[in-house]
């Protein structure tokens, strides 16, 4: 039995799902490498280049965090040093979705390696991504489809047959969308013919599809199911996930709404379906699974149309990855953790190609007696969601940890905590979660048999399925607080993070994460920090100029009209336009660029009406959603709009575009009260003009540059940058680990103070782990001598932080000792020799070579 294996990880590649891709890789490396288990990660570029990357840069973002430094901190593989690492693994994974990824482009080039691989092979994938070749076939094996119709770039008279494809199936509405796409990307909705060829056009001709579909759209019930291989490769489909979106707009399960928590989609795990029902929803999935020759796992979507019909409308051979993924949510209901379900696919992989699998334990197992802490998240706050992928992220990371024994539990809307089992955690919502919990027991008994239905199926062991499912449990929370010494709060904004929750734990005797209560209020109140910023007087050091406004002054001053009021605040800010938030919530809610008087009266009618949710377009240059408080604010915090310097990445270039030398950053700092020390900066850059919800929490979406460029921010500016926000945070009170926002004046160090977070979000790919992974105080230079593929990822490592590396690639020489030399003045040279240069160095001697008959004489010596 093998005792150890490698397996590389795909990700990247050319598809506006790039990112998720990602996130998809971050997943897999996090749960499936332990002790022997190796992991080896390769990006592709936009042009399908292959790197081989850190894991640090997994952590980034979106590609394009790291983009613009491959040129020169990394090389590409050639075909030859690629096929030699593919050589060199025991099987490869690719996690890519769309072009490249799923349609065979990447499985293509494996089977020319002769790499084993994870997934449905290269002729199979083809066909499963061209959703017309697909839907065809489906045809033509009986399988029931939609209408659907394609049309293919440079094709003549296409107003005429669209025309005639609305007609002959009576359509009111339809889909246009990329043929060779996945199932988030470019999907829009018509309400026409003329409609439906201005959409065609523009994917074919603005976004450089060959081939556009137009199909019927669907009303109905949305679902998808996930597929696994069992012991004889069968496929087994697991409960189906039922989508809930408001479609009475027309509206889609677009990007956002599948990769954003939010309240407009819901789901339900199993299917709220009849038990028949589901059962010819496992049995279709299965059969097409089967008749496309999908192999390891897959995730298929579709329809239970109004009139009772089911149809398959995506075929996605590589399921998504994310933290709560379909792939893990379902999964998670058999009893499954991340790490069975993912080593599952890996061992239906291996036994595919005849490899043996060897026996894995994840590295907490190491540990006898670990520590239990209680992790906690959600409340009542409009960044609870943020919360929840927060907490969630920081329990399944504390999971494989040697030392702490993570529990996850959840503060509902209503003030109560919910102890909850693996697979509610995996719900997208809070609000989801706290459906789960409270059906939970309703439902348990429909749910225990299709589990043990699936489970049967799939043969599994009980380690297979390590984690049991139970039934939630309700607490109040003082019991919660009763229940460990040690709490990880991952609360945002609100209650657990303007200082009540830390008040408790300080009272119970509780230890916890983070600042205390009093830098908990200090930072949570954005006006008050802004005041002890101006009254320290900090030399380069400013706050942004800033006005109180409480709400019944709010409604005074809108009577009296909006046009004076906003004279009035221009005048007194000194700025010609406005930045407006609530003063006492988290760092997302409510955060809106007002350019107008009209733009300060939408607004305050939107919060004073308790909208969840502001359309984009509703205020001037507002091209996102925003998210709005949970409740009415005490007060309006209104402070001077900066302008900022433009900055963007296209393709592998760092685009710059000097507007006033002044850039938005964040800074991550950590350490003791009072010690606290910085980490690098990131530049935060934005679509707009400050970054939305989705650019900060949402993986795949924000752009981050760590470290800002030597070319723009030099290195004396960047250490005083790094000593003035110490010198913030230490003056607040701050201790653990928190995040100042701020511009920096690149010219000479300069520090206008946004606000301060004491509870930074930890989601999957939030900045702060950017920042962290691209310094290491104790490291300042790296030496190493060995082979050139590991020189190439040394060198990526260090890239990051600018260490400074010492490579000699291509071996070391031996210390030859013959049978009639001097032993052990051989040895004692040789022992010197290594501590010469930290013992990199091709004539260093770490190698002996000495008579066989004169080894024992040489280890004792």
């Amino acid at each position: 039995m093998r005792t150890a294996i490698k397996i590389a990880v795909l990700c990247g590649g050319p598809s506006p799902e790039r990112g998720i891709s990602l996130n998809s890789a971050r997943s897999a490396c996090d749960h499936i490498e332990s002790e022997n288990i190796e992991i080896v990660p390769i990006y592709f570029d936009l042009h399908k280049r292959p790197y081989l990357i850190s894991r640090g840069q997994l952590y980034s973002n979106t590609p394009s965090d790291f983009d613009f430094k491959l040129r020169g901190t990394a090389k590409v593989l050639s075909n030859a040093a690629f096929a030699k690492i593919m050589r060199g693994v025991d099987a490869a994974f690719p996690v890519m979705h769309g072009q490249f990824g799923e349609d065979g482009g990447i499985q293509s080039v494996l089977e020319k390696i002769g790499s084993p691989y994870v997934g449905t092979p290269a002729s199979a994938c083809k066909m499963c991504f061209d959703k017309h070749t697909s839907s065809q076939f489906m045809q033509k094996h009986g399988i029931a489809t939609i209408p659907i119709m394609l049309i293919k770039r440079g094709q003549k008279g296409i107003a005429k047959v669209i025309r005639s494809f609305f007609s002959e199936n009576r359509l009111k509405q339809a889909v246009v969308k990329p043929s060779l796409g996945g199932s988030s990307i470019g999907v829009n909705v018509v309400d026409s013919p003329r409609e439906a060829e201005e959409s065609a056009n523009k994917l074919i001709y603005d976004s450089g599809y060959q081939r556009v579909v137009v199909e019927e759209y669907c009303r109905g019930t949305e679902f998808t199911s996930i597929l696994l291989e069992n012991r004889r490769g069968r496929p087994v489909c697991l409960m189906p996930v039922e989508i809930n979106v408001d479609y009475s707009q027309g509206q889609i399960f677009d990007f956002r709404k599948k990769y954003l928590p939010s309240h407009r989609v819901r789901y339900h795990c199993p299917a709220r379906f009849s038990d028949r029902l589901t059962a010819r929803i496992q049995e279709q999935a299965e059969k097409i699974f089967a008749l496309f020759g999908m192999h390891d796992f897959a995730r298929l979507d579709g329809w239970v149309l109004r009139d009772g019909r089911l149809i398959f409308s995506d075929l996605n051979t590589v399921s998504g990855m994310e933290q709560n993924s379909f792939l893990f949510l379902q999964a998670a209901q058999l009893g499954m953790s991340h790490r069975d379900v993912l080593l599952q696919v890996l061992k239906s992989c291996f036994r595919r190609y005849g490899m043996p699998f060897p026996e894995t334990k994840p590295a907490s197992a190491a540990s006898r007696k670990r520590m239990r802490v209680n992790v906690i998240f959600g409340g009542a706050t409009a960044e609870r969601q943020v919360s929840l992928m927060s907490g969630t992220n920081v329990w399944l990371k504390l999971r494989n940890s040697r030392k702490y024994e993570p529990h996850p539990y959840m503060l509902d809307l209503h003030g109560k905590v919910w102890r909850l089992p693996y697979y509610a955690t995996l719900n997208h919502t809070v609000d989801e979660i706290t459906e789960v919990c409270r059906g939970a027991r309703k439902i348990e008994k429909r749910t225990a048999k299709m589990r043990a239905q699936v489970l049967r199926r799939l043969e599994l062991s009980a380690r297979e399925a390590s984690e049991k499912p139970f039934l939630p449990k309700r607490i109040s929370l003082a019991a919660f607080l009763r229940e460990g010494k040690l709490i990880f709060n991952a609360f945002h904004g609100g209650f657990g993070e303007n200082g009540e929750f830390q008040a408790l734990c300080e009272r119970s005797g509780i230890t916890f994460n983070g600042s205390g209560s009093a830098a908990a209020r200090l930072g949570m109140d954005k006006f008050e920090t802004g005041r002890l910023i101006s009254r320290r007087r900090f030399p380069g050091v400013r706050s942004a100029r800033k006005r109180l406004v409480e709400i019944a002054e709010v409604r005074r001053r809108m009577r009296a009209g909006a046009r004076r009021w906003w004279s009035e605040l221009c005048r007194e800010l000194g700025t010609e336009l406005l930045m407006v938030k609530p003063n006492d919530d988290g760092c997302s809610a409510g955060i809106v660029r007002l350019g107008a008087a009209r733009d300060l009266e939408d607004y305050v009618k939107f919060l004073l009406a308790r909208a969840v949710q502001i359309e984009p377009g509703a205020i001037t240059g507002q091209c996102e959603i925003i998210e709005m408080p949970a409740q009415l604010p005490r007060a309006l915090l209104f402070e001077e709009f900066i302008k900022t310097d433009r900055i963007a990445v296209e393709g592998h270039k760092l685009v710059w575009k000097k507007v006033s030398d002044l850039v938005e950053v964040t800074v991550g700092v950590m350490g003791r009260k009072g010690e606290l020390k910085a980490f690098n900066p990131s530049i935060t850059v934005s679509r707009s003009y400050f970054l939305s919800v989705e650019e900060k929490f949402q993986g795949g979406t924000g752009l981050n540059i760590t470290p800002p460029p030597k070319r723009f921010v030099s290195k004396e500016h960047l250490a005083t940058v790094k000593r003035r926000i110490e010198r913030v945070a230490n003056a607040m009170g701050l201790e653990g680990y928190a995040r100042i926002d701020s511009f920096i004046n690149i010219k000479n160090g300069d520090l206008i103070i946004i606000e301060a977070n004491t509870l930074p979000a930890l989601t999957p790919s939030t900045v702060i782990f950017h920042q962290a992974l691209a310094e290491d105080p104790r490291v300042d230079a790296v030496s190493f001598t060995g082979s050139t593929a590991t020189g190439r990822t040394v060198m990526t490592a260090a890239a990051a932080t600018i260490k400074k590396v010492f490579l000699e690639l291509g071996g070391k020489s031996a210390f030859l000792v013959l049978d009639d030399a001097d032993l052990g003045a051989a040895c004692a040279a040789a022992a010197r020799t290594v501590t010469t240069h930290a013992g990199q160095g091709c004539a260093l001697t770490t190698r002996l070579v000495v008579p066989r008959e004169r080894y024992t004489d040489a280890v004792d010596a």
